[in-house]
């Protein structure tokens, strides 16, 4: 059963449930460890790029691989690959909609399958903790509002591993303003970081300006969702969030229709939350899209160009 994410993880500093968990984090921080020690890295004939996080969920790696993708497509051939999660089935539909894409039971094996069909550069949408990969470049996201959240260890905390693990890491995307501050608190276990910056911006959403929205989203910071919508002057009356990568049930369904109609209002929810929908019932639903801003974007372009020399 999917659960939301706990309050707690978001908190500045530990809280009673996260200190009570804190014994459970040092143990899986421990297996993590021990996991590092039996993998051995494969190396590729072609350049690796990896998009991930450590922060789990909603810091916009799918929508970057994807942005990156379409930029470097300019001078390379490029492809996505993602690992087949059953539960992760609506960021490979996504992925699939804008970009080519393997997706595979093994990251290995999908660069292998990319190598055969002659593409020069892959991009791994996930896949920062695989250790059996080595990783030309890695790039890590993070959310402006969360950041580290209470930086511990899941499940006291949101983070897959310990802060120390960005010494493996090359480049830095934040989804919101300019940080220093939190730029000098990563920079502390690797003063090699480089930042920049991104933001979503809808597309096509002429349809929803002057409507009252019910929104609803099962993404891993649904209030990142509720506030795009807000920065760009809809009228959001009523937010329901719901666990990430959640199945909408015919229930569920049939409750938000209801409430549309009590309140004259338009059901919207994200992209990827709309293509767990079925499809017999999507109609109702509406959805937005995003583009992805970067700023700085050519000094980025340059920056990934290294690898390539």
């Amino acid at each position: 059963m999917k659960i939301n994410k706990p309050k707690f993880w978001d908190e500045k500093s530990l809280t009673f449930f996260s200190l009570l968990l804190l014994p459970f984090s040092y143990l899986y921080s421990l297996l993590v460890f021990i996991n590092k020690l039996f993998k051995n890295e494969e190396s590729f004939s072609i350049p690796v790029i990896c998009i991930g996080n450590i922060y789990i969920g909603g810091t916009g790696k799918t929508p970057i691989s994807i942005k990156l993708k379409n930029l470097l497509d300019n001078n390379r051939k490029t492809i996505i690959i993602k690992k087949n999660y059953k539960d992760q089935n609506d960021e490979i539909e996504l992925l699939k909609k804008y970009s080519k894409l393997i997706v595979c039971e093994k990251r290995n094996i999908g660069i292998t399958s990319a190598i055969e069909k002659k593409f020069d550069t892959v991009i791994l949408d996930d896949g920062f903790q695989d250790k059996s990969i080595k990783k030309d470049l890695s790039i890590l996201c993070f959310n402006s509002n969360q950041q580290i959240g209470n930086g511990q260890v899941l499940p006291a905390g949101p983070l897959r591993e310990t802060l120390s693990s960005l010494r493996s890491a090359n480049i830095i995307m934040i989804n919101g303003e300019k940080n220093i501050e939190f730029e000098l608190k990563l920079k502390k276990y690797n003063s090699n970081l480089k930042f920049f910056y991104f933001s979503y911006n809808l597309k096509k959403f002429d349809e929803f300006k002057n409507r009252k929205l019910i929104a609803f989203a099962g993404i891993g910071n649904s209030i990142n969702f509720f506030n795009t919508l807000r920065n760009n002057r809809l009228n959001v009356i009523r937010e329901i969030s719901f666990p990430d990568h959640y199945d909408f049930t015919d229930k569920d369904l049939e409750k938000l229709g209801i409430m549309e109609d009590q309140n004259k209002a338009k059901l919207i929810t994200t992209e990827k939350d709309y293509l767990r929908i079925n499809p017999l019932k999507r109609r109702r639903f509406g959805f937005v899209s995003i583009n992805v801003d970067i700023k700085n974007e050519n000094d980025l372009i340059a920056e990934v160009n290294k690898i390539f020399k």
